[in-house]
């Protein structure tokens, strides 16, 4: 298999404006797919903006609606496949209809809607005031021969996500974030450990800069199996690239082999 050439857009957008967004979105998607790149990551909430408060549910969209429509055709009109966060508005044959998801969407090459996955750790009051809590802890897709799993934010700050991720054949975990000041050890350490302690790609992709009473600090980047950084963004807008490798995944994995040496007979006591 070849490597996954992958690009990750380090930006807040214009929070409040979609259709600004949809604009940053196409522009980042024509750079990278310039570039060979065959997947663009975006940050948390980037089709609407994080700290927007009721706008939250005045912006919220279905997984198949417009803003979907647009960026499939962004995807396909480029050739590469787009992974964005957005507020998800529920389905109407859902039990509650009215609720809102923190959500992040993949999509395919050719414009079509591979995954949907719904925020499952909310974090602090302002997502608890305004966000539902998702149900699913593993959602997949394949993508360019690889399985590729979704995650979002504090979601990757559970060990046991990450872990169920590895033990269902995740390859490259995407966790689209809104990581902010002063938590910026969780990008700078525990996401090259994360991919380490669970043999696969991370790829982490930050918002950057002020908004409302946060403070997101960038330093997006993509670890590899081996625990090592492959990009890593500053605190400014930019858009990086690197290149997940599916031979190299392979190779360490035979060399550190963490999930085949688990004893699960002991873990009773997690749960």
């Amino acid at each position: 298999m070849t490597s996954l050439h992958t690009a990750l857009l380090q930006s807040s957008g214009r929070p409040g404006d979609v259709a600004h967004n949809l604009r940053i979105l196409d522009d980042a998607a024509r750079e990278a797919a310039a570039t060979g790149a065959g997947l663009l990551a975006c940050p948390e909430l980037f089709l609407t903006g994080y700290a927007i408060g009721a706008d939250v549910h005045r912006l919220a969209e279905s997984a198949d609606g417009d803003s979907a429509r647009a960026i499939g055709k962004i995807a396909a009109e480029h050739g590469i496949a787009v992974l964005y966060g957005y507020p998800e508005r529920a389905a109407q044959d859902e039990s509650d209809s009215t609720a809102v998801y923190n959500s992040a969407q993949l999509i395919g090459p050719d414009g079509a809607r591979l995954a949907n996955y719904r925020k499952t750790h909310l974090f602090g009051c302002f997502e608890h005031e305004w966000f539902t809590p998702g149900e699913h802890a593993v959602v997949q897709a394949e993508l360019a021969g690889l399985r590729i799993g979704l995650l979002i934010c504090y979601d990757v700050e559970f060990p046991e996500n990450v872990r169920a991720h590895a033990l269902a054949g995740t390859d490259l975990l995407l966790v689209p974030t809104a990581q902010m000041h002063p938590f910026q050890f969780v990008a700078e350490s525990v996401i090259p450990v994360r991919a380490f302690e669970n043999q696969m790609y991370l790829a982490y992709v930050n918002r950057v800069g002020a908004e409302g009473e946060f403070e997101f600090v960038g330093l997006s980047c993509l670890a590899g199996p081996d625990g090592v950084v492959r990009t890593r963004a500053g605190r400014t807008e930019q858009l990086v690239r690197a290149e997940v490798d599916p031979a190299f995944l392979k190779q360490s994995r035979a060399d550190n082999p963490y999930l085949h040496d688990r004893r699960p007979e002991l873990y009773g006591p997690l749960i």
